[in-house]
């Protein structure tokens, strides 16, 4: 007999979350200590979403994706999760790049790119004062229009170098283009400039049982391998459209408030239906663009075999002679991130890991047959351990370990459409903050509008969306009658 999954699991909720990436948990779990009921269902046997792990013969441990995220992390850990988790977040001190117009490192902080721009690259001070002031200024009330290449045209005209320092490793970090409004690439850009690059101590298991082990503690149901299949409502003449439940693994629960950590197009389109929103909404909905997807490979290296650490931690590596995005989506790669993985970043352990990553085109992905697609998976191993030979030499003798994950690979593991691995663009904010308005109690937090993306974004606006939730409740249903439940801050 097929296991229940959903075994013991109550009829209603005041909240249900679908998805456990970093935004579904921490709204879970903020919701969870004010005193609501709250379950949260993942599809996959394991949460975390993207921020998340796998486990290969030999006792290798691989991180999913780059895990690089500003100091502000530090503080909403503090607040939002637990002074434990916040304090094994540590800076990443090494941070290189490594490409046909410069070959440097850095602590990747506005005090170092600041020394870097003026004796490297020649700027003037005041010119690169006036940059870092005019990034910082920037919030999302500012004009849309003006695309990143335009400002770093009206700072840096002419400098593609200039251009590459600063725009490739935010490319990387939320999938941002030239093309995208700068105040996304400002915004996200200052927040890493404040005090550099900063990683969790431990590993993504670690935080992940941690995160899983507060939410229990604050009488969060969490349950794996639970799909929903469908976001229910009903419209009443009087208090408009609301939310009544959800459909998961065939089995209907009801609840107050839903929130959809899954993408934000498939919310609208698959799970709740167009049917049920205002033509002007599904018409914003549709015109929402989804960001690019990524490519990777996962290399360990033989227990007890060291990378010297002066290779980095971080190293922005390409041989394309000028930084564009079409060149940085292709499949015929020129430009890889390297993260490193040391034995103290899991203290303890005797292994170093080096994980690849490459943003990529689903397209490019999508049609291939399946003789076609584990060829393409072979190549881009075998490319990158060539890459890579420069930095490790002789890698191939090294290696214990290697395998690559593709477009179809995070589409498969995260049901996000076409696997887009930052949500989506700009524009997706706005109809995700626009839910509740269209259906009552219908909420999302996930990886939109480029700002929310990360791991600190999607911590943030996990809080954001569950103070929305708390509102609702409290003026459609009253406080949560839960005792010593804190209030959301």
């Amino acid at each position: 007999m097929a296991k229940d999954f959903l075994k013991d699991c109550r009829d209603e909720y005041d909240v249900v979350i679908i998805g456990s990436g970093l935004a579904g948990l921490t709204a879970a779990n903020t919701l969870a200590k004010a005193g609501y009921s709250v379950l949260l269902l993942e599809h996959h046997y394991q949460l975390g979403g993207m921020a998340t792990w796998f486990k290969r013969r030999g006792g290798h441990i691989f991180d999913i994706s780059l895990h690089g995220f500003p100091v502000g992390m530090i503080k909403s850990c503090r607040r939002y999760w637990t002074q434990q988790i916040a304090d094994s977040i540590v800076q990443l001190k090494g941070i290189r790049f490594d490409n046909p117009m410069f070959s440097l490192t850095t602590t990747f902080n506005r005090e170092d790119f600041t020394r870097l721009l003026i004796e490297q690259f020649q700027i003037p001070a005041e010119t690169v004062k006036a940059f870092f002031d005019t990034a910082r200024s920037m919030n999302f009330y500012d004009d849309q229009s003006v695309t990143a290449g335009q400002l770093f045209e009206r700072f840096f005209p002419g400098r593609q170098d200039v251009v590459r320092l600063l725009m490739e490793p935010i490319t990387y970090a939320n999938g941002s283009t030239l093309e995208d409004p700068a105040i996304s690439y400002g915004i996200v850009f200052s927040n890493f400039m404040s005090q550099g690059v900063f990683t969790f101590e431990g590993g993504t298991d670690r935080l992940i049982g941690l995160m899983k082990e507060e939410m229990q503690a604050n009488g969060v149901d969490l349950r794996i391998r639970c799909e929903v299949q469908r976001i229910h409502t009903e419209h009443h003449p009087l208090r408009g459209t609301r939310v009544t439940g959800v459909t998961v693994n065939g089995r209907f629960i009801g609840a107050r408030a839903v929130i959809s950590n899954s993408n934000l197009k498939a919310t609208i389109f698959k799970l709740v239906g167009e049917e049920v929103f205002d033509r002007d909404f599904i018409d914003s909905a549709k015109a929402v663009r989804l960001n690019n997807s990524s490519c990777q490979v996962y290399m360990a290296l033989k227990p007890g075999d060291m990378i010297d650490e002066s290779v980095g931690d971080l190293l922005f590596s390409s041989t394309a002679p000028v930084f564009r995005t079409d060149l940085l989506l292709s499949r015929d790669i020129t430009s890889r991130t390297y993260s490193f993985y040391y034995p103290k970043t899991r203290p303890g352990s005797n292994r170093c890991l080096i994980v690849s990553s490459t943003n990529a085109r689903y397209e490019d992905w999508a049609n291939l047959s399946e003789e076609e697609y584990l060829a393409s998976k072979q190549e881009l191993i075998e490319t990158t351990l060539d890459a890579v030979e420069q930095y490790v030499p002789n890698i191939r003798e090294r290696v214990d370990h290697v395998e690559a994950s593709t477009p179809r690979t995070f589409e498969r593991y995260t049901r996000h459409l076409q696997g887009a691995s930052f949500g989506t663009k700009f524009e997706g904010l706005a109809v995700s903050r626009g839910l509740p308005e269209q259906v009552g109690g219908l909420y999302h937090a996930g990886s939109v509008g480029i700002i929310m993306s990360g791991w600190l974004g999607a911590v943030n606006y996990g809080v954001i969306v569950a103070n929305d939730v708390d509102s609702f409740l409290l003026k459609n249903f009253g406080a949560p009658n839960r005792e010593e439940a804190s209030t959301i801050e």
